[in-house]
């Protein structure tokens, strides 16, 4: 059976305020460093054969602290949020923000959900033919979300945030994916994470 263990990187000074990134090119905080390090012990008992990953700054660092040999995808980068880029979520209008999160509001100048949906599931596909057993793709939030949607058809409205620093696990047994593990942390469960 293969596993893509989908893994969000730690977190950035942006997460931090609520800030959304999209694909502005963040590094990591002190924070996220010492999340990603926590969860390096759970991600190499996994064993993964291949290790993919964005080729933001926040994701490649979370690779490298994760003590995986990642070669970057710029698939799996995170959705380009056009005008949104850079804005603190409380000033944005809670409606709007409610059906982008649902995937039903496209901001100026932004990425679809459909396009990026599409985007994600084909590096999901090669990341799969290509691993053995194990795959470790170091991403984003939001390309979390659109995997649960491409591999379990789960509506992005109907999934919480994605914490940073945590992990969630894809089986694919014959006949379909299945979801072994979600928002998992270094011995905890994120409930309230930060876009």
């Amino acid at each position: 059976m293969k596993r893509l263990v989908l893994v969000r990187h730690g977190e950035t000074e942006w997460n931090a305020l609520r800030r959304l990134q999209g694909q502005t090119d963040i590094a990591l905080n002190d924070r996220g460093r010492g999340q990603a390090r926590a969860l390096a012990p759970m991600v190499g008992g996994l064993a993964p054969d291949l290790a993919v990953s964005s080729d933001l700054k926040r994701a490649a660092e979370t690779a490298l602290l994760l003590g995986v040999d990642a070669r970057p995808e710029p698939r799996l980068r995170e959705q380009d949020l056009g005008d949104w880029s850079g804005r603190e979520i409380a000033a944005l209008d809670a409606g709007e923000y409610q059906a982008w999160r649902a995937g039903q509001f496209v901001p100026e100048g932004a990425e679809t959900w459909a396009v990026f949906r599409a985007r994600v599931a084909l590096a999901m596909r090669d990341a799969l033919a290509a691993a053995e057993r194990t795959a470790v793709l170091i991403c984003h939030g939001g390309v979390i979300r659109a995997a649960l949607d491409a591999a379990l058809e789960l509506a992005p409205s109907r999934i919480i945030p994605v914490g940073p620093g945590s992990m969630t696990v894809l089986a694919y047994p014959s006949g379909g994916a299945r979801l072994e593990a979600f928002n998992l942390r270094g011995g905890s469960l994120e409930l309230n994470a930060p876009d």
